[in-house]
């Protein structure tokens, strides 16, 4: 018996023991299970907030200069800075009493302490250095408390950016590093420059056709962010890239020039009482254009200038007499005649095929040379003396001479103007086009029509881009499109003499004293805002010096009431900006004439 119930005992105590070991197994597993979900959840936990740390930062590439010829900017981009917020820690912000242990990063508003919290304390403290906005706005913008990021404010200079910093806001309120378009001069160059968008895109004028090049590449940096500064945790920087700043571009244009031709067009349509004018200067010594105005008054980077492209490229127009130049030229070239040739020129003529032509002024038959019928600018001397200019050749002129052909400065906006096919021309268009109607033009077409005449014969390539300065400070320059001869040298020797005596004719308003002119003037009828001819142009385009061409300017002016002629009031202005250009560029003054092809016989 007592056998049995030591065995019974060691049974039972056996059991015990079982017992026990399963429920510290139990126990055990139960502890192991725990440190891995723990272990998992911490580690998922630290990973969930090493993200919630970690930031992409944009480094904002800046975007290029754009400079003038002297080196005076005319566009740039300024350091500026987007204000954000984190609506999630802008609500759980407690502010900070001000007391000596805690003065050096306390909130308050002029000296008083605040009576909220959250994103209402943060909406006050800012507005306070913000200004233009007020706390309500700026509370309503960080009201949200699930959201991680609001702009608040863009383009804030760096000195309002250091004040917000010093509000102690690390963490809930920082500065994201962006750029700022700024132009210096006003309306000067106002749509040739255009403009950007929101985003930093060239949208018109240079700042479109040059955006590739102005426009720098954004780098960035990954890095993790501390909740109590906002700064870089340092040594967390994970991964980066350099941001590349945009290439400088260096225009032609002179500001000083520019500035000029402004005040040269917007008083002479106050003397005229004309609708607007333009012009145009170019340096045939440099190849580049100086001035390109008009008396729009656009601002750069205005929505007006990104709406309107500047009238020098955009307005197209009739050259009127102008455009006799052009058939002079063709015809000489084709041996038809030479300047010195000899006509009687009544003031009306019926061509043969029925068509009656008159000069814009009564006389009777005048004994004129062909340079004395550009110098008189006859249109029945000019119909006259292409009796055998045919159609073909009277297109292919024009043509050459770059009418209907953009002028190759690639701005945005510009009309290549119209000139029909010479098949499709009519019975009166096929003669009108010999003075310059019948076909449309730009003020720089008609410049460099007329450049070609003072180059030889050889007509340049415009340039407005003189060189491009890359980040690295590397300069290239501009390339300078191929010239092309339209007529031999000797032909443009004789069309510059005939047109320095056109000068001649207007001396008594048009000179600059010291140095000879060679110009046309023109007028022509053009459409009205009724749409009817009802308008008119009056332009003129001219060398000068006349005996060592330097500079080519053309003035256009419209609806001009006090004179209508192109000799009358856009010659005036020209002479007013080539005196100008005679000074600063310290120009020798010419030699006196002596070899004036004969106008009368």
């Amino acid at each position: 018996m007592n056998g049995i119930r030591k065995t019974d005992k060691t049974r039972a105590f056996a059991m015990r023991c079982i017992a026990i070991a399963l429920v510290l197994a139990f126990v055990a597993s139960a502890c192991v299970a725990k440190m891995a979900f723990v272990q998992l959840l911490g580690r998922s936990t630290a990973i969930a907030a090493e993200q919630e740390r970690t930031s992409r930062i944009t480094l904002n590439a800046k975007r290029g200069r754009i400079l003038d010829t002297n080196g005076t900017v005319l566009a740039q981009s300024l350091e500026r800075y987007n204000i954000v917020a984190d609506p999630m820690l802008a609500n759980e912000f407690e502010p900070v009493k001000c007391t000596k242990r805690t003065e050096s990063y306390c909130h308050q508003i002029n000296g008083k302490s605040l009576d909220v919290t959250g994103a209402a304390a943060v909406a006050r403290l800012l507005a306070s250095v913000l200004k233009g906005t007020n706390a309500m706005e700026l509370g309503a913008k960080m009201s949200d408390s699930n959201r991680r990021y609001v702009v608040l404010a863009k383009d804030v200079t760096p000195e309002i950016k250091r004040k917000i910093t010093a509000l102690h806001l690390g963490g809930i309120v920082y500065g994201e590093l962006t750029n700022e378009r700024v132009y210096s001069d006003g309306t000067l160059l106002g749509p040739i420059l255009g403009g950007i968008d929101d985003e930093g895109k060239g949208v018109a004028g240079l700042e479109a056709s040059l955006d590739d090049t102005l426009n720098g590449t954004d780098g960035y940096q990954v890095y993790q962010r501390g909740n109590n500064v906002g700064e870089q945790i340092p040594g967390t920087l994970t991964e980066s890239k350099e941001a590349v700043n945009g290439s400088d571009v260096t225009l032609t244009t002179d500001g000083d020039v520019d500035w000029y031709v402004k005040k040269a067009l917007l008083d002479g349509i106050k003397k005229y009482n004309a609708s607007w004018a333009l012009g145009v200067v170019y340096d045939l010594k440099t190849g580049g254009i100086l001035a390109l105005e008009d008396t729009d008054e656009y601002e750069a980077g205005s929505d007006a200038a990104k709406l309107n492209s500047s009238r020098v490229v955009s307005s197209t127009f009739e050259p009127g007499s102008i455009g006799k130049v052009f058939s002079m030229a063709g015809e000489l070239q084709e041996g038809l005649h030479k300047a010195t040739d000899r006509f009687t020129v009544p003031d009306t003529i019926t061509t043969s095929d029925g068509q009656t032509y008159k000069d814009a002024e009564t006389h009777g038959a005048e004994q004129w040379t062909y340079a004395g019928i550009l110098k008189n600018s006859s249109n029945v001397g000019m119909i006259m003396a292409a009796t055998n200019y045919s159609d073909e050749k009277r297109h292919e002129y024009l043509k050459k001479f770059g009418v209907g052909t953009l002028s190759g400065l690639d701005l945005a906006g510009e009309s290549a103007g119209m000139l029909g096919n010479w098949q499709d021309w009519d019975l009166r268009t096929r003669n009108t086009v010999l003075f310059g109607q019948g076909y449309t033009m730009n003020a720089l077409q008609i410049t460099r029509a007329i450049a070609t005449i003072a180059n030889g014969g050889v007509m340049p390539s415009l340039k407005l881009v003189q060189s491009v300065t890359d980040a690295q400070g590397h300069v290239t320059e501009a390339k300078t499109g191929a010239s092309t001869r339209v007529v031999d040298e000797d032909v443009a020797k004789q069309v510059l003499n005939a047109m320095e005596s056109v000068s001649d004719l207007y001396s008594n308003m048009v000179s600059v004293p010291g140095y000879r002119i060679a110009a046309k003037s023109g007028t022509a009828e053009v459409a009205g805002d009724d749409g009817t001819l009802s308008s008119i142009i009056s332009d003129w385009s001219g060398i000068i010096p006349a005996d060592n061409p330097r500079f080519v300017i053309t003035v256009v002016m419209k609806d001009a009431k006090v004179g209508s002629f192109g000799g009358l009031t856009a010659g005036p202005v020209f002479a007013d900006i080539g005196e100008f250009l005679m000074q600063k560029y310290n120009v020798p003054t010419s030699a006196k004439r002596t070899d004036a092809i004969p106008v009368e016989w």
